[in-house]
């Protein structure tokens, strides 16, 4: 058998009796009734070879990884102008604190928390006719699948419990950071997070950033390198919600997690990995995928660092 299927079948063996020692995310009600006994792995190298284990190919509302797809969007279309609006910095705080961003004028510190990735979508919106049909085509177009979906009941769920993300937007806006009807901007957001793709679609959409922003065939360069190179900074500092230093320490590689349970991470030069289970951890990370994520870079003994 393959060394690197072999290693994830052991590793999907020995996380199995972790299982019940998170809890799934019942801020979103829509989240609260995904059923918590489920794991999968799939990871994606760059002689495309794809390798899975456990429930590598059941959909789930990817949420925050969502921040990438924005990113790398608003990257795309803005370059180094993005950052007009935006910070670069680890944050220290909530990742949907209010407190930080009226200290801070209305620019939020990093793209990867909420305020940040709805001045992104903002900025979106400015550019894009249609923002949300460009965020499913392009998450179609990197994953090979071409049946992304939105999962509007999770959507909806979002809406409904969302006053805290209102606010931020409409304190940027009071700052004079935030262009568009707040209304509009939060539907693209919601839209974003609650795309349902699984671990093999997640591994190969983000493939392209262990590539130095080139897909797999080389056809299409999404990002150049040095934007790359920057995503994948702001990922190993800004990613992980308030353990972006544990998850350093303990897995050593960029990854952006949500609390729908996913988190994708980055070898460059090597591969893209994805792990799913929808138990979260106290800082609303995959309880099950980072330990995941610590026995496999142990066992193949590669991180950044």
């Amino acid at each position: 058998m393959n060394h690197m299927q072999a290693m994830l079948d052991e590793i999907y063996n020995e996380v199995l009796p972790l299982l019940g020692e998170g809890r799934v995310a019942d801020y979103i009600p829509a989240l609260a009734k995904v059923d918590p006994n489920q794991v999968g792995i799939a990871v994606c190298d760059l002689h495309g070879n794809t390798y899975t284990a456990g429930d590598a190919n059941t959909a789930f509302s990817i949420q925050s990884i969502s921040k990438l797809l924005t990113l790398v969007l608003g990257m795309e279309i803005y370059g180094d102008a993005l950052w007009k609006c935006v910070d670069k910095e680890p944050s220290g705080q909530a990742f949907n604190s209010l407190i930080q961003l009226e200290m801070e004028h209305g620019i939020p510190r990093n793209p990867f928390i909420n305020a940040g990735a709805l001045k992104v979508c903002d900025m979106l919106y400015s550019r894009l006719a249609t923002p949300k049909q460009r965020m499913k085509e392009m998450m179609c177009k990197l994953s090979g699948n071409a049946h992304v979906t939105c999962n509007h009941t999770v959507a909806d769920s979002e809406r409904m419990h969302g006053a805290r993300s209102a606010a931020m937007a409409y304190l940027m806006k009071a700052f004079k950071n935030f262009d568009n009807d707040v209304d509009d901007v939060l539907d693209a957001y919601y839209f974003a997070c609650a795309l349902e793709m699984n671990c093999v679609d997640l591994a190969k959409a983000f493939l392209f950033l262990a590539n130095q922003g080139k897909t797999l065939d080389a056809k299409h360069t999404i990002l150049t390198t040095t934007q790359t190179k920057q995503v994948n900074a702001l990922m190993a500092t800004c990613g992980m919600y308030n353990q972006a230093g544990d998850f350093a320490y303990r897995v050593g590689l960029p990854g952006k997690s949500g609390v729908g349970g996913g988190i994708v991470a980055i070898i460059p030069n090597h591969l893209s990995i994805c792990v799913w289970s929808p138990e979260l951890n106290d800082t609303g990370n995959s309880l099950i995928g980072i330990e995941i994520l610590e026995r496999f870079t142990a066992r193949i003994g590669k991180s950044i660092y």
